[in-house]
């Protein structure tokens, strides 16, 4: 913390002496109404577009105009081994190898795909394990998943509470409900940053500890992808389901990525849901022979996969290439450092950050907290030309996304909600 100064020339220095500025320049930033570009925090809701995006989808059309159906195989990209372009890009961003990683349908879909294979009941063992103040479609899917099986989805369901007057999860207090119901839980399923306080959590502790008592363990990393450096296959966890639109800058509503570990790569024997391009490719167009599974995430595909979508995954995926989740993960830390700076100047009396404050812990977004603040504030700040994010009862949400956002962005960003509620 110490290291960070005041003043808008500090800010303009870091930036200069940032090796990753100029990747601001190939992403459209949202304007005002008078050309003014606006202070942008919403990437952990839908990331920005990258302006190379419209070059590859319109590479796409053209092959689809050109050669119709001829494009599957004779396009610049083949649309039939499409989804393969982005596996070992997607890989490297969450820390998997290619065999654990696939592109394809959208999130909650793939959560229920997931469960389909890793959620295996029985009578004494069946209760499914989540943060309670887990993204409400995770919490959904769950209960569905409960009620689908025949049990009762408020009993079957285990919520990992804060404890009284906190607003983070312990590690000690999921241990301790494990010790007392492990026997009882089929099923642990924790988003792997939390949506609403900011919290990454610690993924190879929290499979270790639910693997030590028996439970499937999964993860739900919509805020990790792009975000942290999730290294899921170090965690050891079952699987993860994680959305491409938040830091994967990939478009509103694009497809999702998903993560099988290797260790199931091979078991023919679990229970999917299966489709034809979770078929052999060497026979998959055969269209009479016996379902023969892929090995790997591919295994869990059905459909042949939208290809305008995979495009502008692959435009971000490449700039991702390039750059390294390591690097991004780092720039981000200074970014997040510099604003928790710049927000504790205004005193603790007028504003709590809820997020943790080890860097380890979180990622590029602090959730905040304003004393006697109600939405007013953040309309004010939108009027401002700040674009934040707003979740009740009572928190603002601020994510400096090192591809696009800027030092000066964030002391911009301070200065106009000090002009408001100081």
């Amino acid at each position: 913390m110490s290291n960070y100064k005041l003043g808008l020339d500090y800010a303009k220095e870091q930036d200069q002496n940032d090796d990753l500025s100029h990747y601001r320049n190939q992403f459209h930033i949202p304007k005002d109404k008078q050309g003014n570009e606006l202070i942008y925090m919403t990437g952990n809701s839908l990331g920005l577009q990258p302006k190379a995006t419209k070059s590859y989808i319109n590479q796409e059309l053209e092959d689809w105009a050109n050669l119709g159906v001829e494009g599957h195989t004779e396009a610049k990209n083949p649309w039939l081994p499409y989804h393969e372009f982005l596996t070992e890009s997607m890989a490297n961003v969450v820390g998997a190898k290619p065999i654990e990683t696939i592109v394809m349908n959208t999130l909650t879909a793939n959560l229920h795909f997931m469960m389909v294979s890793f959620y295996k009941p029985t009578k004494t063992r069946y209760k499914i394990l989540i943060e309670s103040d887990a993204f409400p479609s995770d919490k959904y899917a769950v209960e569905s998943q409960l009620r689908h099986h025949g049990f009762d989805d408020k009993e079957g369901l285990i919520l990992w509470k804060p404890r009284e007057g906190e607003e983070l999860l312990r590690y000690e207090d999921l241990e301790d409900i494990l010790k007392t119901q492990g026997v009882d839980i089929a099923l642990i399923m924790i988003g792997g940053v939390n949506y609403y306080t900011g919290q990454f959590f610690d993924l190879k502790k929290t499979t270790e500890l639910g693997h030590k008592y028996g439970c499937v363990v999964g993860f739900d990393c919509a805020h990790g992808a792009g975000n942290v450096e999730l290294n899921l296959h170090g965690s050891g966890a079952d699987f993860a389901v994680w959305c491409t639109y938040k830091y994967l800058n990939s478009g509103p509503g694009s497809l999702a990525g998903c993560f099988v570990h290797e260790r199931h790569a091979h078991n023919k024997n679990l229970n999917r849901f299966t489709g034809w391009w979770s078929h052999n490719k060497q026979t998959r167009f055969n269209m009479r022979d016996e379902f023969d599974v892929l090995p790997g995430a591919e295994g869990w595909q059905l459909s042949n996969p939208p290809i305008l979508s995979m495009a502008a995954i692959k435009a971000s995926l490449d700039m991702f290439n390039e750059v390294g989740i390591k690097k991004l993960t780092e720039k981000s830390r200074k970014l997040t450092g510099y604003f928790e700076f710049l927000l504790k100047q205004l005193g603790e009396g007028t504003i709590k950050i809820i997020t943790p404050s080890n860097p380890k812990e979180r990622g590029c977004q602090l959730s905040i907290q304003v004393k006697n603040a109600d939405k007013n504030l953040h309309n004010k700040l939108t009027e401002a030309g700040v674009i934040s994010d707003w979740r009740e009862p009572d928190v603002i949400r601020c994510a400096p996304v090192p591809f696009y956002n800027s030092f000066e962005d964030i002391y911009i960003l301070a200065e106009k909600l000090k002009s408001i509620v100081c």
